[in-house]
């Protein structure tokens, strides 16, 4: 890579230490990360094809990263809570609905006793009202693992080491034991 620059988004207009990440360079980061077992330590070896430059260039990259990662980690945090939030009112909401769907087949089935069209109504009414239940079951057992794991994940791509070489290190370490 030429510059620190290539590594950031060239739209976002921010200051250097708050600017995106470029896609690219975020999705390799992060998938190299997923890569690695969970318990890993990571850092971050970035090549240049210049000589570095000022002193404080990796001081410079290794707070926005930081700062990236640790907004990606808020994010995260903040669609969990959204995605818990859904899952509450969809639960009430799926609570309600089971407890009057079992009324009404009880109701369904007393009015109708011995007559298959009751039996049908009965079994339908009963598998409504578990079926309303399905989101909410949903987002409590399986919805939120993901965004937990990826959470995490950015936490650990936030508290990263970051160090920064130059072409010669890349070439004085490329074949360490020849």
């Amino acid at each position: 890579m030429a510059e620190l620059a290539q590594l950031f988004n060239a739209i976002d207009p921010s200051p250097f230490r708050e600017k995106d990440l470029d896609p690219n360079a975020e999705e390799f980061i992060v998938n190299w990360a997923r890569e690695a077992p969970g318990d890993a330590q990571l850092a971050l070896l970035v090549y240049l094809d210049r000589l570095t430059g000022v002193p404080e260039e990796p001081a410079l990259l290794r707070a926005a990263l930081r700062e990236f990662f640790a907004h990606r980690t808020e994010s995260a945090r903040q669609r969990l809570s959204q995605l818990f939030r859904v899952g509450r009112k969809s639960l009430v909401i799926g609570i309600a609905f089971l407890g009057v769907s079992i009324g009404v087949s009880d109701f369904v089935a007393t009015a109708l006793i011995g007559k298959n069209i009751g039996e049908i109504l009965h079994e339908s009414f009963l598998i409504g009202g578990w079926v309303a239940m399905w989101r909410p079951l949903e987002i409590f057992l399986y919805d939120w693992w993901p965004i937990r794991t990826e959470g995490r994940l950015f936490e650990r791509l936030a508290a990263m080491p970051v160090r920064i070489a130059d072409a010669e290190d890349a070439i004085r370490n490329a074949w360490p034991l020849d």
